[in-house]
């Protein structure tokens, strides 16, 4: 699968690394299930014991990981600072919640053959986690943080464009105390996640990723009989009411599409505005992201980072060749951006609802800014995509902006705030943006057995 580092303003091949071969794959399985054996059976106390020196390592080091966050896939370095931040605080969550999170729940049955009844969650085995490149460090830790915490095992398939961020966290876990085994990397290829996802030895597989590669995955594990979780695109609404704050919606919408140079799965992808204050937001907007300087990521001026590589580039750019084709029309907004470097210039998109691309999700610094008549339609229009993981709604009345929320057909709604990520939220979504959640404690139930103990005290047949 050609995993390599190349940065992505350079354009660089900085290391490549050879795809794991299937030895390696079958010894990563064995001490995978030898170290649940021992894993399964250390307190939970014990086991946050080492997420809490994970984080303190991360935190140590915090420089160095940010800056290698930017060498591999090109992010800000301030954004790369932020991530490793709260990857640490994602670690301590769980450091002080798993216990709590994992405890027996009792239950009030009435039938009178059992005097107790309770359900214990129990760590099952290895799981497979398969992770993207936009959030190196905080895709691994949302998933490996609690099924840790849990008493489960991790082996890892990164992305082919951050092997050197996938080696860090093996590193990582194991100078804080993990048995050998307890977190693996492997450089696989496709043929050895199938052959992984099927050993009997793996409980569940978790992947974040395109749909493509979500239905895959799914299928193989559905065909595997074991569980799986999928986070998958996105193309939230932004939905700015007309009572709204007009300066800090257009704010934050400018920070909600172009955080992270647009290549997020919760960016404002989708910007809904009610007609009566439309060409008012949009004036602002524009300034806004007009304003972003593209550059050296490692610049604490540079505000636009390059895509994570130049394929990446390329292919928005063949994505938004196509919506033209159907009819949609471009704006350029803002000075050119560096021809060296996998850049991509900010544009905004216009298009009719009957072109296909208007349900795209792009990956990168494409706005859209769509007029709503009014507030139904702009529920309306958020509601009328195929995916279903976050969103917004901006309003100065709070009460009926929660109002406008619960209307909203999504994983996530924001007041006041682009779809954001925090250690103590839950994330995920619905439809064609995936299934099941990761983090809090929906996340860390997840890959465990919820195992029901019953007593009775009466003798004889039911």
């Amino acid at each position: 699968m050609a995993y390599a580092t190349i940065n992505p303003y350079t354009g660089k091949t900085l290391k490549t690394y050879d795809d794991a071969t299937d030895t390696e794959v079958a010894n990563a399985l064995d001490r995978a299930q030898a170290a649940f054996e021992v894993w399964r059976n250390v307190s939970i106390l014990k086991r946050t014991e080492v997420l809490k020196k994970a984080a303190a390592l991360l935190r140590g080091s915090a420089s160095d990981y940010a800056k290698l966050l930017t060498l591999e896939m090109g992010k800000v370095l301030s954004e790369a600072e932020a991530e490793v931040e709260l990857s640490a605080q994602i670690l301590e969550y769980y450091v002080e919640n798993a216990e709590n999170l994992l405890a027996a729940e009792k239950l009030p049955s009435k039938h009178p053959s059992y005097t107790q009844a309770w359900v214990e969650h129990e760590p099952q085995g290895i799981l497979l986690a398969i992770e993207p490149w936009n959030f190196p460090y905080y895709q691994i830790v949302r998933i490996a943080a609690p099924q840790l915490a849990a008493g489960n095992v991790v082996l890892l398939k990164h992305a082919s464009n951050v092997p050197q961020c996938a080696a860090a966290f093996e590193r990582l876990f194991r100078e804080a105390g993990l048995p050998d085994g307890g977190f693996a990397n492997l450089y696989a290829n496709r043929a050895q996640i199938k052959a992984i996802i099927e050993d009997p030895r793996v409980q569940g597989v978790a992947l974040t990723g395109s749909e493509g590669a979500g239905a895959v995955v799914a299928a193989q594990a559905g065909n595997a009989l074991k569980k799986s979780t999928m986070e998958l695109g996105g193309a939230d609404a932004f939905v700015v009411l007309a009572d709204a704050n007009i300066d800090k919606a257009a704010k934050w919408a400018v920070i909600g599409r172009h955080w992270n140079a647009g290549q997020v799965c919760c960016s404002s992808k989708r910007i809904i505005v009610v007609d009566e204050i439309y060409d008012a937001f949009l004036e602002r907007y524009k300034a806004g992201v007009a304003a972003l300087k593209a550059g050296d990521p490692l610049d604490p001026s540079t505000t636009l980072a390059p895509l994570s590589s130049q394929g990446a580039a390329d292919d928005l750019r063949a994505q938004v060749a196509q919506a033209v084709a159907h009819g949609a029309k471009v704006e350029v907004i803002g000075v050119p951006v560096p021809e060296t470097g996998a850049f991509f210039q900010p544009i905004l998109l216009s298009m009719a609802e009957d072109n296909p691309a208007y349900r795209w999700e792009f990956f990168g610094p494409v706005s859209q800014v769509i007029r709503a008549k009014d507030e139904a339609d702009a529920i309306r229009i958020a509601n009328d995509s195929p995916f279903g993981l976050g969103g917004s709604v901006f309003t100065q009345d709070i009460t009926h902006g929660v109002e406008v929320a619960k209307k909203i057909s999504t994983g996530m709604v924001y007041i006041n705030h682009p779809t954001g990520v925090a250690a103590d939220l839950p994330f995920g979504g619905v439809r064609r943006s995936g299934y099941g959640r990761e983090l809090v404690g929906l996340g860390i139930k997840e890959f465990v057995n919820h195992k029901l103990i019953a007593i009775t005290d009466i003798d004889g047949a039911f």
